[in-house]
């Protein structure tokens, strides 16, 4: 068994990470401090052709896999742009993948290209404040008028809406008492954001400055039938297309700023002198880097797995809810400890540390709790009633 990365996926690293290099520290120290989506940033990767890595080349994309886009996504995060680097261009990555494997060949042809070459933004609008994870309890509606969809509606915590001018949005098209399973009667639509029928309310949060989060308000909202991705009532269905790879991604994230954050413990350890000596000859400070490094590496074993499962068209939801948690603890508990490391000084942002810790809580809470995902491995593979 071969867990060397190929010479095509090493070039991946390489050529990413000559792009995320032009955008050094501190520019995304700035960010965190004035917020503002890094449209130069995505606009460098989009140019370059890398939005597009998991999209067919018939539509301009490169045709690569999941595994080959985690790698992607944690070299963003590890060049220290973290999370806010990485979240900038996350949607726009994955996002579309139920239009790949479930649009006919015209959506796809009119709207997979203008977000390969960085024309198109989207933002991915599933969760509503009333139902959080429970996403069959949707109660956003999509109410069919002849040759198009008018929504009513609130969803909450979505990103990007800020400068989106597209949206991926999951409504209900038939009531729950029409259906015989909560996750029929779920539409999936890609379209227009327009901004005249949907109110968007910028939420403050604690970290990811330069990514908005969002509530949205939807208001006699129109969507033309040739819009809708696949048939009416299974969009829940679909999105599950786009979910697995979320959290395979999501958890190349969290490794890659885990991975940051314990280079740069590593480096101060080394050149911090107390009492005569570099901190790092102390075991109080090798030993818990030593077993964020293991933590780390155990982790990506787990994010390659998943992501090779879903290469191979093998099912793959019990190894990438593991991936997602293992790698958010991972790179948690490798945040913390460098911050830990340096001491008063982890607290100042000019050592960076700081924000990789406020950024290194998303992957633990997004895009499904740790807690849920214990219960689904509990479920799904160990066989225990459905405890939820």
């Amino acid at each position: 068994m071969d867990f060397a990365l190929s010479a095509s996926q090493e070039t991946i690293r390489e050529a990413v990470g000559k792009i995320c290099a032009r955008f050094d520290e501190a520019y995304w120290l700035k960010k965190d401090k004035e917020g503002g989506y890094p449209a130069d940033f995505h606009r460098a990767l989009a140019h370059a052709g890398w939005l597009g890595i998991c999209v067919p080349e018939e539509y301009g994309g490169s045709g690569l896999g999941i595994t080959d886009a985690a790698i992607m996504m944690r070299t963003i995060s590890e060049s220290g742009a973290g999370m806010s680097g990485a979240s900038a261009v996350h949607m726009n990555v994955f996002g579309l993948n139920p239009v790949v494997v479930f649009g006919t060949k015209e959506q796809c042809q009119r709207m997979l290209p203008p977000i390969i070459d960085g024309r198109d933004k989207s933002c991915f609008a599933v969760t509503e404040p009333n139902t959080g994870l429970n996403t069959t309890q949707l109660k956003t509606r999509a109410v069919r008028q002849g040759d198009k969809y008018i929504v009513n509606g609130q969803k909450v915590w979505i990103s990007t809406a800020q400068v989106a001018n597209k949206i991926l949005l999951l409504a209900r098209t038939t009531s729950m008492e029409e259906v015989k399973s909560p996750t029929h009667g779920l539409s999936l639509f890609y379209t227009d954001f327009d901004r005249k029928r949907v109110t968007v309310h910028e939420i403050e949060k604690m970290g990811r400055k330069p990514v908005d989060s969002n509530e949205l308000f939807f208001e006699n909202f129109e969507i033309a039938i040739e819009d809708r991705i696949g048939e009416e009532g299974r969009g829940f269905e679909y999105i599950l297309h786009g979910m697995n790879p979320e959290r395979i991604l999501i958890a190349a994230e969290a490794v890659g700023l885990g991975q940051i954050a314990l280079t740069k413990a590593s480096e101060y350890a080394k050149g911090r002198i107390v009492f005569n000596r570099p901190i790092g000859m102390n075991q109080a400070i090798q030993h818990p880097l030593a077993k964020c490094w293991m933590e780390l590496e155990a982790a990506w074993l787990m994010v390659l797995r998943a992501g090779w499962q879903y290469d191979q068209n093998l099912p793959c939801g019990p190894a990438a809810n593991a991936a997602k948690y293992l790698a958010a603890e991972a790179g948690f508990h490798a945040c913390e400890q460098a911050v830990m490391t340096h001491g008063g000084f982890g607290y100042a942002k000019e050592y960076h540390v700081e924000r990789y810790l406020r950024e290194s809580l998303i992957p633990r809470i997004a895009p499904i709790s740790p807690q849920l995902i214990l219960s689904f491995i509990g479920e799904k593979v160990l066989g225990f009633p459905k405890s939820y």
